[in-house]
């Protein structure tokens, strides 16, 4: 297959996340079961979100799309990667992997701007209450994720696009468990350099603005926290930030271990710890995480299991 007469690799092998026989099955088990969770849990909330009318609020309009693009992202990794632990060699095209690589990207990105959404929601909240109704109106939410897909189809377009006009003419080994920049631009046997250049800067606008402006909400909801007289009422300020922190330092510190490393400890076996957190390990955490620390979706569950 080539792509624009360049490549002349037709098809990859992914390595997988280990070479040790024995791990394979118990690693197959361990996945299959996360993967499980992760789709119960994230269609679990996006439909409970949806039928529950006390959860018909912006908060939960992001979250219900944030399980959206967690089962999404997981869905285009975890199967590929259950296979590879059953099948002696793991084969993906060209085209399939630059597909994979697409998609992948298209909702890590997006993931990473719907968290900065979700942290100004809860800025506005905290904040500016009486007029949370104002900003944060249906049409402004509407708004916002489209600006938060479109900045995910647009660095993955960018970053697919290029990654397809190199020739992959040597190894076609991926030393991974799925088609990845990092580990794709090792193998190729043409110039790389507009691909680097655009990883740090693509890449790291995706990842400094989003934890910029998280970092900002959050001091000025901590200003606010604290200015509250009441323990009861500085308590549920709290409870109603501390799953998204959670999940905003699991996510962005992976993905920042990842990508933004010096390049004196690279290591692929590292990358590959890093890189399971963030395309299997948050995607199950996520509807825990909301779920498990959030009266709201508790107190809905209830009334839901409640009804005969």
């Amino acid at each position: 297959m080539a792509t624009g007469n360049r490549s002349t690799v037709m098809e990859f092998i992914l390595a997988g996340l280990t070479d040790q026989p024995e791990l394979q099955l118990p690693l197959f088990l361990l996945f299959l079961g996360i993967y499980v969770v992760t789709v119960v849990g994230n269609l679990g909330m996006i439909l409970l979100i949806a039928i529950s009318s006390q959860l018909h609020s912006p908060m939960y309009y992001f979250l219900s799309h944030l399980s959206f693009i967690d089962l999404c992202y997981s869905s285009v990794i975890t199967p590929k990667m259950l296979v590879n632990f059953v099948s002696e060699k793991n084969f993906i095209s060209f085209l399939e992997c630059m597909t994979q690589l697409y998609f992948f990207l298209i909702f890590v990105i997006a993931e990473g701007y719907l968290l900065t959404a979700m942290a100004y929601d809860r800025y506005v909240a905290i904040c500016s209450p009486l007029l949370y109704n104002v900003l944060m109106s249906q049409r402004m939410c509407s708004v916002m994720m489209f600006v938060v897909y479109s900045l995910g189809f647009f660095g993955a377009t960018v970053h697919t696009s290029r990654m397809a006009m190199l020739s992959f003419c040597g190894s076609h080994i991926v030393r991974h468990y799925f088609c990845d920049i990092l580990p794709l631009l090792t193998l190729s046997c043409s110039s790389t350099h507009i691909n680097e250049v655009l990883l740090f800067i693509i890449g790291g606008v995706n990842t400094l603005a989003p934890t910029l402006a998280v970092l900002v909400s959050y001091t000025f909801i901590l200003s606010s926290i604290l200015r509250i007289r009441s323990t009861e009422g500085r308590s549920k300020a709290f409870g109603t930030c501390s799953s998204h922190l959670m999940a905003v330092g699991i996510f962005f510190g992976s993905i920042t271990f990842m990508y933004f490393k010096p390049p004196s400890s690279n290591s692929m076996e590292q990358e590959k710890i890093s890189s399971v957190f963030y395309t299997t390990v948050i995607p199950m955490l996520n509807p825990l995480i909301y779920s498990l620390r959030n009266k709201d979706v508790k107190n809905a569950i209830r009334k839901r299991n409640s009804i005969p």
